[in-house]
């Protein structure tokens, strides 16, 4: 079953929307529950309104995971603007999913050129 949720409420005809995202998850599971939670929680504070989240469980509909590719869960998929970008786990590291979305960019370490824990996945816990 699809959710669609907008952050301020106005219609897609009255507000395009400047980042389109698609959450897909695996029922109410305590990872997919946290990564909605973290998610909502990062666009309010960082998008201003200007994004339309889709949330898209696959326990009721698993088909609906071959469209984006999904192999995991819970998986953020950014459609708008492109290039499309996949962001697996909770969602708990914020840094690292503005960097992701493409919000903010990437924090370089002093000691090398490297981006700062470039080591490690994305969306952190997985």
């Amino acid at each position: 079953m699809r959710r669609k949720a907008k952050s301020n409420g106005k219609s897609a005809a009255q507000h395009e929307p400047a980042v389109k995202l698609r959450l897909y998850v695996a029922g109410q599971t305590p990872k997919s529950m946290a990564a909605l939670s973290n998610l909502q929680r990062i666009c309010a504070a960082h998008m201003d309104g200007k994004y339309d989240l889709e949330v898209i469980d696959l326990m009721k509909n698993p088909q609906l995971a071959q469209g984006d590719q999904i192999l995991a869960i819970p998986t953020l998929v950014r459609n708008l603007p492109v290039p499309i970008r996949k962001i697996i786990g909770d969602l708990s590291n914020v840094d690292r999913v503005l960097v992701g979305l493409d919000l903010r960019a990437p924090q370089r370490d002093a000691r090398s050129n490297a981006p700062h824990g470039s080591d490690k996945g994305i969306g952190a816990k997985l």
